[in-house]
């Protein structure tokens, strides 16, 4: 069927996919000794699993990052069911992809296999559209602000400080470090980073989950009180709902506890905001189920007062959150900020501490640096 979009613009015949290809590539950290850790891992490569769908003439992109065994997923489940599908509606084909993957395993790596074709989805029909993907979704912001996000556990002092203090440099005002894998070392590394970015930007923490109830009560109030930190992400694991609400109930009144970042189904979120366990919910577009699932997200933390902050993927997230109408943020993360450089043409740099997607380059703007990609190849092969 054909008609006409909101915007005066005619939408797509129906075009079906002609084919998909998939690749990851496997980068190696910039860490000291190769190595990053935050409170409960430690890593020494990010991997991105790319999936390009094709039809119509036109390439759509997506990605999430995770373990090369996301690419086989892609390949083995969600590839045969694409081809020869119209790719103009792009949530009909997340709902065939979500029954497809339900033997399979719909959490973890299916949920992230079916992000990155989501995304791709959308991304084709965009340009197919020759529109700038956030004027194919419901927009509601012109731009995501964003905050700076590394701090790493095994960064020195002047790492540290210096790479959180070049993010206010640059107009973001707010910087965020993983603490808690040694407990006894944050409040130095918290009174040397407030020293070199002084009382005006907010500093926010992040756990991972590393600390048990009590503990974490104990750190959220000495953080607050001694380093004026306002964000608290994961203080306890993102399953402890309990202990979530406990510390959402009983910390500091201007401390916000976040998660959400592992986040996989409608399920996970609905069990963050009933009854509330979080301030601020989080979402990561390449996790969660892509940008349909985003989008049904942020419905639901409307639908209960609760901002929803964008986890990672800049590239993507800053066009998918664009479309959240309680947005937060985004986080701007330096793995994730370093992959994509090399990966990829387009990719977004923050003005005035926001993320502002091209008007000018259809889709999400990217397009695949091959040749800068192919020594980092873990699967797949290179386009002829």
């Amino acid at each position: 069927m054909t008609g006409r979009g909101t915007r005066g613009r005619a939408e797509p015949a129906e075009r079906p996919v002609d084919a998909v290809d998939v690749h990851a590539f496997d980068v190696p950290t910039d860490g000291p000794d190769g190595i990053e850790q935050d409170g409960t891992l430690e890593w020494g490569s990010t991997t991105l699993v790319l999936v390009r769908v094709h039809a119509g003439g036109r390439t759509g992109l997506g990605y999430t990052y995770g373990d090369v065994s996301v690419a086989s997923f892609v390949n083995s489940e969600l590839a045969p069911l694409l081809h020869g599908q119209d790719v103009t509606a792009p949530p009909a084909l997340w709902h065939r992809m979500g029954a497809r993957i339900r033997n399979a395993g719909r959490p973890g790596v299916g949920a992230m296999a079916v992000s990155a074709v989501d995304v791709a989805l959308w991304d084709l029909k965009a340009r197919l559209l020759d529109l700038p993907l956030i004027r194919l979704l419901p927009a509601c912001h012109d731009r995501v602000p964003v905050y700076g996000s590394g701090g790493f556990t095994n960064y020195s002092l002047d790492r540290l400080t210096g790479q959180l203090a070049g993010w206010v440099a640059q107009g973001i005002p707010r910087v965020k470090l993983k603490t808690s894998r040694e407990p006894g070392r944050d409040p130095q590394r918290l009174t040397a980073l407030r020293k070199a970015i002084g009382d005006g930007p907010e500093v926010f923490t992040d756990a991972n989950g590393a600390l048990a109830r009590k503990e974490a009560l104990y750190w959220a109030r000495r953080f607050h009180d001694e380093w004026d930190v306002r964000w608290f992400e994961e203080p306890v694991g993102s399953a402890d709902l309990e202990g979530l609400r406990m510390l959402r109930d009983r910390g500091p009144e201007r401390l916000e506890i976040a998660a959400g970042e592992y986040a996989f189904t409608s399920r996970d979120f609905v069990d963050l905001l009933e009854p509330p366990a979080v301030d601020c919910l989080q979402a990561d577009v390449t996790r969660c189920g892509g940008i349909t699932a985003v989008l049904e997200t942020a419905g639901l933390a409307a639908a209960r007062n609760i901002d929803l902050s964008a986890h990672c993927a800049p590239a993507v997230s800053a066009h998918a959150f664009c479309a959240v109408r309680r947005l937060r943020h985004l986080e701007y993360f330096h793995d994730h900020v370093r992959v994509e450089k090399l990966l990829f043409d387009g990719t977004l740099t923050p003005d005035g501490g926001a993320l502002r997607p091209d008007p000018g380059r259809p889709g999400l703007g990217l397009d695949v640096k091959w040749a800068d990609a192919e020594p980092h190849r873990v699967y797949g092969t290179r386009p002829v």
